[in-house]
């Protein structure tokens, strides 16, 4: 831990034009406040995140604090770093998210989810979609896009559960042909390795399109993009998937 005058004298020269002297003043102040980004992290657990990721995280908000923090401020520099560190973790896991949902949309399904809870309430049961659709005064699709649209979003390769053999069976393994084929299709053409190769952009258009049964417009509206954008994304990882199965 560093004393005040030692924490003061390092922050001057952490925000000095001489960058020698700096860089080093950074890391002492840095290294005197991983316990700090630690504790942070720990909050974000169980995310689907590494813990390392979240870490390198968590220090780049401390060094945006060790920058912007001023001396005069009526507060400790820990309680300025803090809300610092917890923005740039969450920005991190919200720009991550390869399926962005527009802000309308999400506030749709904030009311949803509130109107379930009171109908629930009253009613004593799980209330249906087209019950609240009437209470909003909405068309029971409009209910069920905003549900679908704050859904969390699933790898393929995300495991469900261990078959009595001990085999790890995947999303992926699940899903099912329009003919009702077995997915081992997929298997033998390697598209699982193919998939992931693909870019996230990519490879989120084609989950959605393929997988999910979502058609070009649905999806523009899912990540924010035109249908145009969309239609070209899909062409662009159609070919690279076909470009991939030629060479594997």
């Amino acid at each position: 831990m560093l004393t005040e005058e030692e924490f003061k004298s390092l922050l001057s020269k952490a925000q000095s034009p001489d960058l020698s002297s700096s860089e080093e003043a950074k890391e002492r102040i840095l290294e005197a406040n991983l316990n700090l980004v630690r504790s942070i992290v720990h909050r974000f657990s169980n995310r689907g995140y590494e813990w390392d990721d979240l870490f390198q995280i968590g220090c780049i908000g401390l060094l945006k604090a060790i920058e912007r923090f001023n001396l005069e401020f009526s507060v400790k520099f820990s309680t300025y770093a803090v809300p610092m560190i917890i923005g740039e973790i969450r920005r991190f896991i919200r720009d991550d998210n390869p399926v962005k949902v527009s802000r309308p949309l999400k506030e749709l399904a904030y009311r949803v989810h509130k109107t379930q809870e009171r109908l629930q309430g009253a009613l004593g049961r799980e209330p249906t979609i087209t019950e609240i659709a009437r209470e909003l005064s909405l068309a029971p699709q409009e209910i069920v896009s905003a549900l679908e649209a704050v859904q969390p979003q699933l790898s393929l390769y995300e495991q469900t559960f261990q078959s009595d053999s001990g085999d790890t069976i995947h999303l992926l393994d699940q899903l099912m042909l329009a003919d009702g084929q077995d997915n081992n299709y997929f298997d033998k053409l390697a598209l699982r390795e193919v998939i992931a190769r693909l870019p996230v952009k990519e490879r989120t258009v084609i989950y959605l399109r393929f997988f999910a049964d979502k058609t070009q417009a649905e999806i523009a509206a899912l990540i924010g993009l035109s249908q145009v954008q969309v239609s070209r994304i899909e062409k662009q990882a159609l070919k690279i998937i076909r470009e991939l199965l030629q060479t594997s």
